[in-house]
């Protein structure tokens, strides 16, 4: 969650840090700091560090007017040990200042470690986990800052994408990886580490991703990597396939409206080279599962968390519907902790925007140990889950910068139509079916610029409703993940409370809760459940709450309806999911929210 960057070169440091600081902004924060190796005399001399709690902003406030150097580490907290201040705040440094250290990650046993330090005489000055790696790399005698890294992580339990700086070694960072991503970007006689590319693609698009277990020694002019062991390893530089310009706002006010606007071209991105019109079906090479395994999968289990289990249920409903293989979709947060019974039988599918997410990426390990089949449906090409899984499905989305998903939600749910109708065609799904899906896949991107096209008639409608103490959102079987996103999206983004349940279950409970000032979004595909999901209007009507629905004409029963264009009855739920970002977003706009950095949330969560 937290945002690492670093560089080592010929040119002054502090001013690319926080340049990459503010790319990394969208991850969400608490807190900022940055350690330079002085290149001066006197007090511009050695390591120096700058912290502060809040934005960049005030980081860069707070620089020195002489805070030269060519090396440095730079890093943005989101608080889980200790909170946000300017002592919390990264780099923290050992008892004699030597050593500097930005760390994401999570350590499990730092009370143990910070209660031995303490009775060992260390003094602590912050209430962080990070801070007991900093003082363990500064106690070690070992000859080399390598040894000296490797050394103190074998005291660490937990989660780490770290980065050091030592006054003894000014020729070198030192960087590491267990379970929360590093990414080294190699320039003309000059090196960036990062833990995400964004931060790199305005000076390099040639990356290296380090693995779990492994750590590199950065210097001016290359770089080695090693496990944490000390065995030597070949890591391979890819090209990035995302431009600096993908993370500007383009002429948009917020990142999450930009991004709402994308989904058309988004969309296209995620069928293009994949459509194959000869034999009604679709081309996915990169899910390394030939015809015959294929034909053996018997469920298809999905996980997920957040936006991306969201997808996950819309795709389970896609895979049951067309491939009519037993499918549901779980949070990986909870997968990963009950002690699943792994059929050989059952195909796993991991679903992350980032490819980083732990909770996902440790279901995904403890899935590979226990010899299960694992695909994954991301959208950054060499995350650590499409680096982990089988196989899988990129979906194309570009970057998200915005805290809250919107296109890569959209893009993962088409990509999972593409998956679905993939292992339909395999088995008994008809020719005039795999065409009907297709021509309905096509139709998609012009019909989400319809849809936003309508935005100014969705933001009166999130004006009027902007007020509600609470909100209802309702739908039936394909509806219902609609409903689910949907109400995550408001509650994100606009901090109104919101609620999300089946239809059906109204009258099990829910009921008791709606007024007037509890208004109801209804989900209305128009399928064979229409006619129930109006019924549940009724309901709703009867005691005196407010209707808004989103269905393919306009519902008399509610206060107002956003109209969606009809496509294939399999297809519709990712068209309602469209006008209901709007509506989150422009209720966000009407409360005034600071709408691409939500508060308390990150965009990439790399702890439990």
């Amino acid at each position: 969650m937290c945002g690492i960057v670093g560089y080592i070169g010929g040119r002054d440091a502090a001013p690319l840090l926080l340049e990459g600081l503010q790319r990394l902004e969208y991850r969400g924060y608490d807190s900022a700091g940055i350690a330079v190796h002085g290149s001066g005399t006197g007090r511009a001399a050695g390591l120096r560090t700058v912290k502060a709690k809040g934005r960049v902003r005030e980081l860069e406030a707070r620089l020195p007017e002489r805070f030269a150097g060519t090396t440095g580490i730079a890093h943005t907290r989101w608080a889980t040990h200790g909170a946000p201040s300017d002592e919390n705040a990264h780099p923290h440094r050992d008892a004699g200042g030597r050593v500097a250290v930005v760390h994401n990650g999570i350590v499990d046993n730092a009370e143990e470690l910070r209660a031995r330090l303490t009775a060992e005489g260390v003094e602590f000055a912050s209430e962080t986990d990070t801070e007991v790696l900093a003082h363990l790399i500064g106690r070690s005698q070992a000859p080399t800052l390598e040894e000296r890294v490797r050394e103190a992580l074998r005291h660490i339990e937990g989660t780490y994408g770290i980065a050091v700086l030592h006054a003894d070694f000014p020729d070198r960072i030192v960087v590491a990886r267990n379970g929360s991503p590093v990414v080294l970007g190699i320039g003309e006689h000059e090196m960036f580490v990062a833990s995400d590319v964004a931060a790199l693609v305005s000076h390099t698009r040639q990356v290296v991703t380090l693995d779990d277990g492994e750590m590199a020694t950065v210097k001016a002019g290359g770089y080695r990597t090693c496990t944490t062991e000390g065995s030597r390893t070949s890591a391979v530089p890819t090209t990035v396939e995302w431009e600096a310009q993908s993370y500007d706002m383009g002429g948009h006010d917020t990142y999450m409206h930009k991004e709402i606007s994308e989904q058309p071209d988004a969309v296209d991105r995620v069928l293009r080279g994949r459509i194959d019109d000869r034999f009604a079906t679709v081309r996915l090479d990169g899910l390394n599962l030939d015809a015959r395994e294929a034909r053996g999968v018997r469920r298809v289990k999905i996980l997920g968390c957040g936006s991306a289990y969201h997808a996950g249920l819309i795709g389970a409903q896609l895979i049951e519907e067309l491939a009519r293989v037993p499918a549901d979709a779980e949070p990986a947060s909870e997968f990963r902790y009950r002690n699943p019974v792994v059929d050989p039988d059952t195909l796993y599918v991991a679903v992350s925007q980032s490819g980083e997410t732990y909770d996902t990426l440790a279901a995904v390990q403890e899935l590979r140990r226990k010899g299960a089949r694992v695909l994954g449906v991301v959208n950054v090409v060499g995350s650590a889950i499409a680096r982990e899984t089988d196989g899988g499905v990129y979906v194309h989305a570009g970057p998200e910068v915005c805290v809250v998903s919107t296109k890569c939600f959209t893009n993962t749910a088409v990509a999972f139509a593409l998956l679905a109708l993939h292992l339909g065609r395999i088995r008994d799904l008809s020719v005039a079916d795999g065409r009907r899906i297709i021509a309905g896949l096509r139709r998609l991107p012009g019909q989400i610029a319809g849809i936003l096209e309508r935005e100014e008639e969705i933001a009166k409608l999130a004006a009027e409703y902007a007020d509600a103490r609470s909100m209802m959102f309702v739908g039936r079987v394909r509806g219902y993940p609609v409903a689910r996103e949907a109400s995550l999206k408001l509650k994100e983004v606009s901090y109104v409370h919101a609620e999300a349940y089946p239809a059906s279950e109204l009258k099990h409970g829910p009921l008791a809760l709606i007024e007037p000032a509890v208004p109801t979004v209804a989900v209305l595909p128009e399928d064979e459940l229409l006619e129930k999901n109006r019924a549940t209007l009724e309901e709703v009507r009867a005691r005196g709450g407010r209707i808004l629905a989103v269905a393919h004409s306009e519902q008399e029963k509610a206060d107002h309806t956003i109209v969606v264009p009809r496509n294939e009855v399999e297809l519709d739920p990712i068209l309602m999911g469209v006008p209901l970002q709007l509506l989150a977003y422009h209720t966000a706009l009407a409360l005034g929210r600071d709408i691409d950095k939500p508060r308390n949330l990150a965009k990439s969560v790399t702890v439990e």
